[in-house]
């Protein structure tokens, strides 16, 4: 991935708290002749002991296995993705965060010089390395529990994967296949007009805040967090 300076994201706690809140991941595979993708909810099991995150700030990634973990979901035995990609062949798993659209309108400068054109801003992580597909119903089990106690953990009246017929969640676990990405490398980018003066970032995150749509907002409300960092 192309990370002008301005924009890496080196800091491993905030590149994970993005990653635990998308939630998903575009999976990108080569199956011999084009490039397969599909969406999946993952979970990023992380080597604490010797995490750390590559990308040096210019650009160009320096990760390698040590500490980038491991990323697991699950597509439908139906996907054929499973068994096309192509083995030796690193996938691409993308977790995309907020973006929108920032008007040169928005800019202090337009009024000082008019030398300004628009952009896009967004947050975008980038994993890659090899790719295991697994079939076994205990793996699959043990995958669907730790997701769906993510997503129910914090509800009043929790759905938990016993709650059903245990015939019943046999068969749905033969209907999906594990899909486990070793990490070799961590990329990440929060393109937030870091590269713009203090009076057009405040003027962009004004306009952000006049638009109706939630990008624009979780956009406004990134800034707002970097500036407050910064600070």
């Amino acid at each position: 991935m192309y990370i002008p300076r301005h924009f890496g994201l080196e800091d491993r706690a905030q590149i994970s708290e993005f990653v635990a809140a998308a939630g998903a991941a575009d999976l990108v595979t080569f199956d011999g002749a084009e490039l397969t993708a599909t969406l999946l909810p993952v979970i990023w099991d992380q080597d604490d002991s010797t995490s750390h995150t590559s990308g040096n700030g210019d650009g160009s990634g320096n990760g390698d296995a040590a500490g980038c973990g491991r990323l697991i979901g699950h597509i439908a035995l139906a996907n054929r993705q499973w068994e096309t990609a192509q083995p030796g062949v690193p996938a691409l798993a993308i977790v995309h965060g907020p973006q929108a659209y920032i008007s040169p309108g928005w800019y202090a400068a337009k009024r000082e010089h008019g030398r300004v054109v628009p952009t896009w801003n967004y947050v975008t992580v980038h994993f890659t390395g090899p790719v295991t597909f697994h079939r076994d119903p205990e793996w699959l089990r043990g995958l669907v529990t730790r997701l769906t106690t993510k997503y129910e953990g914090q509800r009043d009246q929790p759905w938990h994967v016993t709650d059903a017929p245990p015939a019943f969640i046999d068969g749905q676990l033969r209907g999906i296949v594990g899909v486990e990405m070793t990490v070799t490398r961590v990329e990440a980018k929060a393109k937030l007009s870091q590269n713009r003066g203090a009076a057009d970032r405040a003027g962009a995150i004004e306009g952000l805040r006049g638009e109706d749509d939630p990008g624009s907002a979780g956009i406004a409300d990134l800034m707002v967090r970097q500036e407050t960092t910064a600070t």
